[in-house]
This record gives structure tokens, C-alpha cells and sequence, in this order.
């Protein structure tokens, strides 16, 4: 049994085979004649572009706005990719420097520090001065 000609699992007879392959022949010659029609000089007449140009010409516009679009999204994509990099590292850069300033701002950091100008570090408490007032 071929498996070529058959339908539905019984095996076509040769006039059906034939009905079929002449159907096929007809959609391509009608195919043909379309296309030929289609593509004929009387179709692409000169009157048939110049009545169509204005159409052709937002055609291209659309075009063009389509690109320049897609350009335009591409670069802003682009300039936040970029723009969140230069946030994390300034981010990290806050980091760091928060550190290092907690760091020189402890007591005993800031007493070295002193210690190379000349400065010492007082040992004994400070004395509170009591201003009295007098009444007139």
C-alpha cells in the first residue's frame, strides 16, 4: 500500500488521483495568472505609482519614526545601565569614607593626632565655674 496515495487509511483510485493532481494544477496556473496580472505594465502604470506615492511616503516616514524609536530606546536603555553603575559606585564610595570618618573621629585617634601638634590629653576632670550674679 502507498502511502503516497492514500486518504484516511484507504487507497485512492486513479481518478481520484487524477481529480486532485488536475486541482493542483489549476490553483498554480491561477497562482500564475495573479502574479502576472499583479506585476503586468498596464497594473504598474505611472498613474497607479503617482496616485500611491503619498502612501509610499508615510510608508517611509513610518519607517524612519520606527528606527529613530528604536535608536532612542536603545540609548536611554544604555544611559541607565551606565547611570546605575555610577550609583552603586558612589554608593561604595560613601561607604568607605563614612568608615574612615568614624574611624578618625574616635577619642583615641583624635589624641594622636594631638599628640603630633603638641596638644596632650587632659587627665584630670574639668572644673565648673559658677558665675554669681549680683542684685542691684
Amino acid at each position: 500500500m502507498s502511502r503516497r496515495n492514500t486518504l484516511r487509511g484507504q487507497e485512492l483510485s486513479e481518478d481520484v488521483q487524477e481529480e486532485i493532481s488536475e486541482s493542483v494544477e489549476e490553483k498554480v496556473e491561477e497562482t500564475r495568472s495573479f502574479l502576472r496580472n499583479l506585476f503586468s505594465p498596464s497594473r504598474l502604470s505611472t498613474y497607479l505609482v503617482a496616485r500611491n506615492l503619498p502612501f509610499v511616503a508615510f510608508l517611509a516616514f513610518l519607517g524612519l519614526l520606527y528606527i529613530s524609536n528604536r535608536h532612542m530606546a536603545e540609548r536611554t536603555v544604555r544611559e541607565i545601565d551606565r547611570l546605575g553603575r555610577d550609583v552603586k559606585e558612589l554608593g561604595w564610595d560613601y561607604k568607605s569614607l563614612s568608615a574612615e570618618l568614624m574611624k578618625l573621629t574616635t577619642q583615641s585617634e583624635i589624641a594622636k593626632r594631638a599628640d603630633t601638634l603638641g596638644l596632650k590629653e587632659r587627665t584630670e576632670p574639668p572644673i565648673k565655674l559658677e558665675v554669681v550674679k549680683e542684685r542691684r
